[in-house]
């Protein structure tokens, strides 16, 4: 059975670089400009050709669908967390941490719908910092009532890490495959 990924519709602009890479060692004329990007829903790290004479700046959100685009020529394709320049590594954090506050129902629903990935561990258990004891806290309080947003989550499940920095380190560290499960991230096409 094929399961089909949806992909990217947007993406969100880390870096960019209008004469390419500065390791890239062919004469200016013929470097192309590259924009390192990540993907808005499935948080694909992306490598970007803007349009001729397109000027993208750091956290710009650009469509990269199959339609019409305005500021993207084409997706050259994934790269890897280790390519990014110190830059998009830097703006990462930024980027995520406001997408995660924008989405805040998608986030508290993982909250509220998780389920367990077999008979010992959680989905919660994978979030950094929550073990088996804030796992059944977690499943209790969401038992009595579904959480309404983050800040009813800290209230309720008492010395919980804040739930926003938990989901940004998880999807940072899938980002950097240190996890072979897959909560936020998705490994299909960008």
């Amino acid at each position: 059975m094929i399961i089909q990924r949806s992909k990217e519709e947007t993406a969100i602009i880390l870096d960019f670089l209008p004469n390419g890479y500065p390791f890239d060692t062919r004469p200016l004329h013929q470097k192309t400009p590259i924009a390192q990007a990540i993907g808005k829903t499935h948080f694909v790290l992306l490598e970007l050709v803007p349009k001729r004479d397109i000027s993208l700046k750091i956290n710009q959100e650009v469509y990269i669908g199959d339609g019409k685009r305005e500021e993207i020529h084409h997706v050259i394709g994934k790269i890897d967390y280790d390519k990014l320049t110190n830059t998009a590594r830097n703006e990462l954090d930024y980027i995520l941490k406001d997408v995660v506050e924008k989405n805040e129902k998608r986030f508290v629903n993982f909250f509220n719908k998780s389920q367990p990935i077999n008979k010992r561990t959680h989905q919660v258990e994978l979030l950094p910092g929550i073990g088996k004891k804030h796992m059944m806290m977690i499943l209790e309080a969401r038992e009595e009532k579904e959480f309404d947003n983050f800040k009813d989550i800290k209230e309720r499940v008492k010395l919980l890490p804040d739930p926003e920095k938990v989901i940004i380190r998880r999807i940072l560290a899938e980002i950097n495959n240190e996890d072979r499960y897959r909560i936020f991230t998705e490994d299909g096409p960008y």
